[in-house]
């Protein structure tokens, strides 16, 4: 799979010592806080969900899955997805890179990781508590809910690590391939226009522009948007622009007028309007919460258990 066709949802935590990032979402609005969060992207991360409360959908290019409390759902790398809630819900999002499975370059654990990571077949993976190794998985995943309910210590991260690693023993172990799915042509044509916009969205794009892209009428472009991802191309296009923004507000010391012009907009005030429609938060009070959350991690005191 080519990545540059995708939407690329990065890692938040990458870049640091430990690149484990967890979301703690209440229906729309997750922690640490991501405009992005409703959008269609993809991740170079694994990504485990445990829900806690009501119902979610996970949404693929090609099917839906639903995953109620007590329940968990697989969503494999650069697997393009979309989460939705289903009324009033609580999940946990545990996303890492597939290095952190492998134990070191060249290990025999390699095959195992890659047997999963590398199969364009294995999408999307349900958990329930109808078999005993989904069971193992579900506790797994239970125990990871809770080390980030503890105040961290210097071995936090090693019980992050033994924890993952027991949880993917249980899923190889257990995984049976799926059958062979064929792409559908309308997948075929949102890669394109998708590919399209990551890498034209500093640009002014045209509904023209994107139908283009994909060999398609204007009126097929709107089709296929609607139809896939239940937003309008100009809908899904200010999105991604805000999500490209947050990335910079997060990680750069740039002005707010300099990302603005870079993810696509012509006026500050239009981005800074818009990011706050999606977010709740000004892009300064966004930039403010995220550093202080970082910091807030880097300083949590000791277990006393």
């Amino acid at each position: 799979m080519d990545k540059n066709r995708f939407v690329n949802s990065v890692n938040l935590n990458i870049g640091t010592r430990f690149p484990y990032f967890v979301v703690d979402a209440i229906d729309d609005k997750p922690f640490p806080p991501n405009p992005g969060f409703r959008l269609m992207h993809w991740h170079e991360d694994l990504q485990f969900i445990l829900v806690t409360d009501g119902r979610i959908t996970v949404q693929t290019l090609d099917e839906k899955v639903e995953v109620g409390a007590g329940e968990a759902i697989f969503i494999n790398a650069r697997v393009i997805h979309r989460i939705t809630k289903i009324g009033t819900c609580r999940y946990r999002s545990f996303i890492f890179p597939a290095s952190f499975l492998s134990f070191f370059p060249g290990s025999p654990a390699e095959d195992l990781v890659t047997r999963v990571t590398e199969n364009q077949d294995i999408r999307l993976i349900r958990f329930s508590d109808d078999t005993d190794w989904n069971r193992e998985v579900l506790a797994r995943l239970t125990r990871l809910y809770k080390l980030e309910d503890q105040a961290k210590d210097e071995t936090y991260a090693y019980e992050v690590l033994i924890e993952l690693a027991r949880l993917w023993l249980v899923l190889v172990r257990n995984l049976r391939l799926p059958d062979k799915q064929k792409v559908s042509p309308l997948h075929r044509r949102l890669q394109k226009m998708l590919q399209y916009i990551s890498l034209h969205f500093s640009e002014p794009i045209t509904l023209e522009d994107l139908a283009r892209s994909a060999s398609i009428s204007k009126s097929e472009c709107g089709r296929v948007f609607r139809q896939a991802l239940e937003k309008t191309p100009y809908q899904y296009l200010l999105e991604y622009r805000l999500q490209r923004g947050a990335e910079l507000l997060s990680k750069t010391d740039l002005p707010i007028g300099a990302i603005a012009e870079s993810v696509g907009f012509a006026q500050m005030s239009y981005f800074g309007q818009s990011f706050r429609n999606k977010t709740g938060l000004s892009p300064s009070a966004y930039r403010r919460a995220k550093r202080q959350n970082d910091r807030g991690r880097l300083t949590e005191k000791p277990r006393s258990d």
